[in-house]
């Protein structure tokens, strides 16, 4: 049978050993959260990256769709002006 000296001995080291584990625990836990704040910034940047690009996008369809509407008008004065054109050739001897 253990003496009380040895009793208190073994409940000692038992309570270090959980401290020292609920310190690496800990320590994982902090690492962890640290790990996810990093990717909370990487996230953060890659979305004002990708609004940056949209923006972009955007500003360029915007740009691209007048000058669609521009030569479509273009066109269609060509057009017009052929058809005056066509007709009085066809109405002249």
């Amino acid at each position: 049978m253990p003496s009380a000296t040895e009793e208190a001995v073994r409940r000692l080291e038992a309570a270090l050993r959980g401290l020292e584990n609920a310190v690496a625990q800990r320590l994982t836990l902090a690492a962890g959260a640290e790990s996810l704040a990093e990717e909370v910034r990487a996230l953060a940047a890659d979305r004002a990256r990708l609004a940056e690009t949209l923006d972009q996008s955007a500003a360029r369809g915007a740009k691209l769709e007048s000058i669609n509407r521009d030569v479509a008008q273009r066109l269609e004065k060509a057009i017009e002006t052929i058809r005056v054109v066509l007709e009085t050739d066809e109405g002249s001897p």
